[in-house]
């Protein structure tokens, strides 16, 4: 049984209508229908908010009668979209750190002082150009990385 039906067979089992259910839970007539018809489907929010008002499982809301449906795959897609945007969220800070920590440690190399000592020593912070340069590098590779996969799941989900 699909998502739709289920929502209808919860309908009628009250004994409601559209109207009526909407009501119960502060949407639209036009949003019950669709969601009964398959147009569209609620927001985990308002499935909450089901399972409250009927005293239905959530487990029996989105699952259904122990098969895959409409709204299973909504939740599980939902889900792994969530855990994506947040990798992506969290590649590009530590990405806008490393550009960052890399601008400074290069700006702070052309300021400082290279001097020889009374025993003919170079005194000069070598070491700050290429830990500058890699972490510029590092932080263009993580947005780099983000872009591309960013791309590939959206072509993959216009695929789809």
């Amino acid at each position: 049984m699909d998502f739709g039906e289920q929502i209808k067979n919860i309908r009628q089992k009250e004994k409601l209508t559209q109207e009526q259910f909407a009501m119960k839970l502060n949407v639209s007539r036009q949003a019950v229908s669709n969601w009964e018809n398959n147009k569209n489907l609620p927001d985990i929010g308002m499935l909450i908010l089901m399972s409250d008002v009927f005293q239905i499982s959530l487990d029996y809301l989105i699952k259904g009668e122990n098969e895959m449906n409409n709204m299973t795959e909504k939740v599980i897609k939902d889900g792994s979209e969530t855990r994506r945007a947040k990798y992506n969220m969290v590649c590009s800070i530590i990405g806008s750190f490393l550009i960052l920590i890399g601008i400074i440690l290069l700006f702070v190399k052309g300021l400082s002082v290279e001097y020889i000592d009374a025993q003919g020593v170079l005194h000069e912070n070598f070491f700050l150009v290429p830990i500058g340069f890699l972490c510029v590098f590092s932080g263009l590779i993580s947005f780099i990385t983000v872009g591309i996969t960013t791309i590939i799941s959206k072509f993959k989900n216009r695929n789809s």
